[in-house]
């Protein structure tokens, strides 16, 4: 190993420690709780509000400990439909390539580290060279209620090359995003009227 390919790698595991480290921060500081603690500590962020939101937006695409759409949610409640998409959308492309290229270059035990056994065997198929995963990866990531962080990390396994997966989050991502956006923006627009 070259001292640069070795100064890479251990750039990689400091990243990767820094990652589970601050999600575990967030975890024990109730940040992940529910939705009014994500919204306390991006407004007690002031300007540096959106930059909060995109990092935990970031680490719980890699680390879900909360469900992805909890997070959108409070993009919309905080930022509003505008705003809430952009920074979701941000946080997560960079967490979805972050996901992919951490298990593209860790492989399997890194998945097994945050997804069980049993789930990441019901994609077996796949990585035994079953067809079609780019097709079904593509469909599931335009679907609003598709596993998508979980599906960024079988990607990772696949022979699917990078180019490729960089295309399809940029491309297809926002569609499921602009969905809850404005789908969330209406809920929370005729909800306000009803109690008002």
């Amino acid at each position: 190993m070259t001292g640069e390919s070795k100064s890479l790698r251990n750039a990689q595991i400091v990243a990767v420690v820094l990652l589970i480290f601050i999600a575990y921060l967030c975890y024990r500081a109730g940040y992940f709780s529910s939705m009014a603690a994500l919204q306390r500590v991006v407004n007690r962020a002031g300007v540096m509000g959106p930059t909060v939101f995109i990092l935990l937006q970031t680490v719980q695409v890699i680390f879900p400990i909360i469900p992805g759409g909890l997070s959108t949610v409070a993009a919309i409640a905080i930022f509003g439909a505008k705003w809430g998409f952009v920074y979701n959308y941000i946080g997560i492309a960079i967490g979805s390539m972050l996901s992919f290229s951490l298990v593209r270059h860790y492989g399997r035990r890194f998945v097994r580290f945050i997804v069980p056994e049993k789930t990441l065997d019901k994609y077996q198929h796949y990585l035994d060279g079953g067809k079609g995963f780019d097709r079904f990866f593509t469909i599931a990531i335009l679907m609003p209620i598709a596993p998508d962080d979980l599906l960024c990390m079988i990607a990772g396994l696949t022979k699917m090359p990078r180019k490729k997966f960089v295309t399809i989050i940029m491309l297809c991502k926002p569609v499921t995003i602009l969905e809850y956006s404005l789908g969330l923006s209406w809920v929370f627009t005729t909800v306000g009227k009803l109690i008002h």
